[in-house]
């Protein structure tokens, strides 16, 4: 009896081919891990756990693995020398001959390994290659996954807040690809209370690769987010019929979005309004009630720059020549609602355009103009408007003129 549980016992601490490769597809089909890459691993584990405890053996040790023959093989090679010297890479004649009667001196034998040989810490080392291999591969493949989807938006369960910084950690993804991902203070919408089990929509700033895993950092604040919500709620934007040409955001106050149709018959700013403005309200009541100004995009550099002051009309732009800036006259009743709040409406019409933006009231004194060359003044519809000489000249010209006259007559 004694000997049978012996066999059995040794039996057991065989490496089976088939429970081997079945493990394997099991692991790829419940984790997704390759098992081209499970198999290398493994591999790699084998040959660590037997160099483990054999320091001198060296790169002769080799495991090969046939998943159509079922079997997984490990070998040593060892040459045939008259004296050995290390017993992990040469054997004696005596013990070639007794593995291959027909041995010679010279002679490069392969010797096949046994699991069962495996010292106890040899066979932790080998567990703990594997399970490194597979977190390697798990991670790996999340990063990929999330990697992919930078400058989207995805949904995710508020697991932890930081009560000193406020900083949220969040639950993004389902399954074994979920992962938790970083909402910094910085990147929240001021005043926006988050608490844990809270869903939010969140915009993914960058996936970078660390020891721990993949770091996600997330974002309520960018502008990127307004976008991808006009996106979901806008079919025009998502198919590409409506362009959305910029965006300036000020987050949890105000936005501006400009947008441009290449089709005529397309009005993009509608699209984007919805009926009954039921589109714009879905992305506002996303943000938390944010403003959010539409307006339409132009090439002409006037016009996009009035349309981006709205509310406030506009009496006339005029671009100016030292970088990217202009001059804006506005009616001396719309110049707070021009400036807005703090400068805010001023502030983000600049960041949507590119320009620099001086707005001056009507009644403000005219400054001295440069000459048309370089310098044109522009309507609020893009037509240049004619400069004529201040009547002022004219009338004090002929007063000189009268009196050099009237001096030449009494001498």
């Amino acid at each position: 009896m004694a000997g049978r549980k012996n066999a059995k016992a040794q039996k057991s601490n065989e490496l089976d081919g088939a429970e081997f490769f079945a493990a394997i597809e099991m692991i790829e089909q419940q984790k997704g891990i390759p098992k081209s890459y499970m198999i290398e691993k493994i591999t790699q584990a084998l040959v660590s756990a037997y160099k483990r405890d054999h320091e001198g053996v060296g790169d002769n040790v080799t495991v090969e693995a046939n998943e159509e023959l079922g079997t997984v093989r490990m070998f040593v090679k060892k040459d045939v020398v008259e004296t050995v010297d290390n017993p992990c890479t040469e054997m004696s004649l005596e013990e070639a001959r007794a593995a291959l009667p027909r041995a010679q001196l010279g002679d490069v034998l392969r010797i096949e390994i046994k699991p069962r040989n495996f010292g106890r810490i040899a066979a932790q080392t080998a567990r703990q290659v594997i399970i490194q291999g597979m977190r390697e591969a798990e991670r790996g493949m999340i990063y990929d996954e999330f990697n992919s989807k930078e400058h989207e938006i995805l949904t995710g369960v508020v697991t932890r807040v930081d009560p000193r910084s406020g900083a949220a950690s969040l639950r993004i993804g389902s399954g074994g690809e979920s992962t938790e991902a970083y909402l910094a203070a910085g990147e929240q919408v001021r005043g926006e209370s988050i608490a844990e089990g809270m869903r939010l929509k969140v915009y993914v700033v960058e996936v970078r690769r660390s020891t721990k895993g993949p770091q996600v950092l997330l974002s309520r604040t960018h502008p990127g987010l307004v976008k991808r919500l006009f996106e979901l709620e806008v079919p025009e934007i998502y198919e590409g019929t409506v362009e959305v040409k910029s965006i300036a955001r000020e987050a949890g106050s105000r936005t501006k979005l400009a947008v441009w149709s290449a089709e005529a018959e397309v009005d993009a700013i509608g699209a984007c309004v919805g009926p009954g403005g039921r589109r714009v309200n879905n992305v506002v009541e996303e943000l938390g009630g944010e403003k959010v100004d539409i307006i339409k995009y132009s090439e002409d550099p006037a016009q996009y720059i009035a349309a981006a002051l709205s509310p406030a009309d506009v009496i006339s732009v005029t671009t100016l020549e030292e970088g990217k800036s202009c001059r804006v006259v506005v009616p001396d009743d719309q110049l707070s609602l021009a400036i807005g709040k703090e400068g805010q409406n001023a502030r983000l019409a600049a960041k949507l355009t590119g320009y620099k933006i001086d707005i001056k009231p009507a009644s403000a004194p005219a400054e001295e103009e440069e000459g048309p060359e370089e310098e044109e003044l522009f309507d609020i519809d893009g037509g240049a408007e004619e400069e004529v000489p201040p009547p002022e000249e004219a009338g004090v010209q002929e007063e000189l003129e009268e009196r050099a006259e009237a001096e030449e007559t009494q001498a």
